[in-house]
């Protein structure tokens, strides 16, 4: 599964700093530094514990994996599902997808794979400490000057660079720095049960062949809906509970009561039910949100809260950037919120990839944002709708919905279809995004543009042996430009006092025509 990653190596370095050790922020730190950048990560936790539960890692974000060349360890703690399902709260089948293995991978050329959400985040976290990233935990970020590209943390450290990439997540600190506000995320009415359960403490055989044979299966209701499938190579199984929020108004998390969750899924599948009763202890999660779209989804808005979207992922001074939850937080009900993150990492790594200076940095984040503005906005926006599908009450409408599952049942699925996991429409879309060739196609098609004079004034000059205005009248412009006579003339200089790293050779290219 291992494979070599294609970014570019740049030739003048920058000095990234990534807020953030999560899946967004290691990704942008593994594909940055293997685009030749010097990272540093500052995470706020002390350590990086192993707890969490399962993610779904679709093919968009696998290939990302792949190219990153991840430990061994990482994939062999996969379940690769073989066939996906969506039942009936009662458990009747309404959809079936057979040998989902095999059609991702020949489909999108990377597989569609269930991990421990500890697996891969500390398989990140070990390739980016390989690229010698440099990462310091226990820094929570206090304030960013943003005219000095300066981030200071609580501790009293403070850290400088070329480019602040801001990865901390849906309660984003950096976010609130750079709205000049806090605002906290808006509560969806949703909230989520998660439940990971150990092979080794499942007495029933039926739930064992369940576990040790890995589907991914989905239930969906009035309101809610589950979704479960296997972990750790078929030696856990996860499920994921998405039912009305009850939480008080200031908790976005506390401890749940295992007897008050079974009895919301009375009259459900009974296979699930007895998944249900094995557990010992739940925590209850409240789903936020901050980006959405008021005219399709009113039913999320509350005129109380004001609007919190962000005009721009790139400020304007083109030293600071978002990637993640941190600009555009998913829900699950696409699984999405990991897989997109990677992908923002992967993009915005790979396009600095391209930049032969450091005046190219803003052609590069704009880039950026072009390419991964619209398709995470989207995908937020495809989430509530595939919410919306799968929590439709009981009536006319969930009748009609179940009758275009049902005719459909065993045939090839033609679009648009209630599963947004397979549909013909949006499957190929979520799941076929390559970031590697949307970024070399973007660059391809607009290059970052040398910006020869600026680049000369700015960088060049305090290292001539003799000022700008003696130099001009020795060697006049040609066609308006003193770029060719100059770079004639740089091939007998002598520049003493260069920093470290920068060579005459490259004086001489970016000098000349």
């Amino acid at each position: 599964m291992h494979q070599s990653h294609t970014s570019p190596e740049c030739s003048s370095p920058l000095d990234i700093m990534v807020i953030g050790a999560g899946l967004g922020g290691l990704a942008t730190a593994i594909s940055a530094s293997l685009a030749g950048h010097r990272v540093t990560v500052f995470e706020s936790a002390k350590e990086l514990r192993e707890v969490g539960a399962g993610l779904q890692v679709t093919p968009n974000a696998t290939k990302i994996l792949q190219r990153f060349g991840l430990p061994a360890r990482l994939w062999e703690s996969a379940a690769e599902p073989t066939a996906l399902l969506v039942h009936r709260y009662s458990g009747q089948v309404l959809a079936r997808d057979e040998g989902f293995n095999v059609k991702m991978r020949q489909k999108y050329e990377a597989p569609f794979l269930d991990l421990h959400r500890v697996d891969l985040q500390l398989s990140l976290l070990d390739r980016a400490k390989q690229l010698g990233v440099h990462i310091r935990l226990g820094e929570r970020v206090k304030s960013i000057d943003f005219d000095n590209s300066e981030v200071t943390c609580i501790s009293g450290q403070k850290a400088r660079g070329d480019l602040i990439v801001a990865a901390d997540g849906l309660w984003s600190k950096c976010r609130s720095l750079f709205m000049k506000s806090e605002h906290p995320p808006l509560p969806t009415g949703d909230l989520a049960y998660r439940i990971v359960l150990e092979l080794d403490d499942i007495t029933d055989p039926e739930l064992v062949d369940w576990v040790q044979n890995p589907t991914v299966h989905f239930w969906i209701g009035p309101g809610a809906h589950a979704v479960g499938y296997s972990l750790k190579a078929g030696t856990m199984y996860n499920i994921v509970l998405l039912v009305p929020d009850d939480l008080p108004k200031e908790a976005s998390r506390q401890a749940g009561s295992v007897e008050e969750m079974i009895a919301l899924f009375d009259g459900w599948d009974p296979i699930l039910k007895r998944f249900l009763q094995m557990v010992n202890g739940v925590e209850k999660w409240k789903l936020m949100h901050r980006k959405f779209n008021l005219h399709s989804m009113p039913e999320f808005r509350n005129p109380e809260q004001p609007i919190d979207e962000l005009p721009s992922w790139v400020n304007d001074r083109s030293n600071f950037v978002f990637v993640g939850d941190a600009c555009h937080p998913m829900l699950p009900y696409l699984a999405q919120g990991a897989n997109s993150a990677i992908e923002d990492g992967a993009v915005l790594g790979q396009l600095l990839g391209h930049i032969k200076s450091r005046d190219q940095l803003p052609q590069a984040l704009e880039m950026y944002q072009e390419l991964r503005k619209a398709r995470g906005e989207a995908i937020v926006q495809e989430t509530f709708e595939q919410r919306k599908a799968f929590h439709m009450p009981d009536g006319p409408e969930q009748e009609a919905r179940d009758k275009i599952f049902l005719s459909q049942l065993g045939s090839e699925l033609k679009g648009p279809f209630p599963s947004r996991w397979t549909c013909p429409t949006i499957q190929p879309w979520l799941f076929g995004y390559d970031a590697s060739e949307e970024v070399e196609a973007a660059v391809r098609n607009h290059p970052f543009p040398v910006r020869r004079e600026g680049w000369l004034l700015s960088r060049l000059a305090p290292y001539l042996p003799c000022g700008l205005d003696e130099m001009y009248p020795k060697f006049p412009p040609r066609d308006g430009s003193p770029l060719p006579n100059f770079q004639s003339h740089l091939f007998m200089q002598k520049f003493p006092g260069l920093p470290d790293g920068m060579r005459r050779e490259q004086f001489v290219i970016y000098g000349g025509a």
